[in-house]
């Protein structure tokens, strides 16, 4: 089990703290001291440490992020992040087609009466 640590500049005096764990080589926990983080929801700071961004990040270990993006291919996070980047581009191109009066491309999402 291998960790990290990444701080990062909030809306608070004090920074962020994103606490990354290898679990295994499919397991990758992450955890963060914003108040998204400590109520289990969608967190900048985990995410983009995840996908390699030191954006925001304070502090001197910016190689971290490299270190946790090498470690999230074949992670239940990984296959996860997949699921929802193709639901995105799929809302988005129904987005589109309906901007040109078109129907959704894969029907799953249909337009609103």
């Amino acid at each position: 089990m291998e960790k990290r640590f990444s701080q990062f500049k909030g809306s608070t005096q004090d920074p962020h703290e994103a606490e990354l764990i290898g679990l295994s080589e499919t397991n990758l926990s992450a955890y963060c001291t914003c108040p998204a983080g400590m109520n289990w929801r969608y967190c900048k700071h985990r995410f983009g440490i995840i996908e390699g961004s030191t954006n925001g990040t304070v502090g001197d270990n910016l190689d971290d992020a490299a270190v946790v993006k090498s470690w999230v291919p074949g992670t239940d996070i990984y296959l996860a992040m997949q699921q929802v980047k193709a639901i995105v581009k799929e809302a988005e191109d129904n987005y589109a087609n309906l901007q040109n009066n078109q129907p959704p491309q894969s029907g799953k999402i249909t337009p609103r009466s």
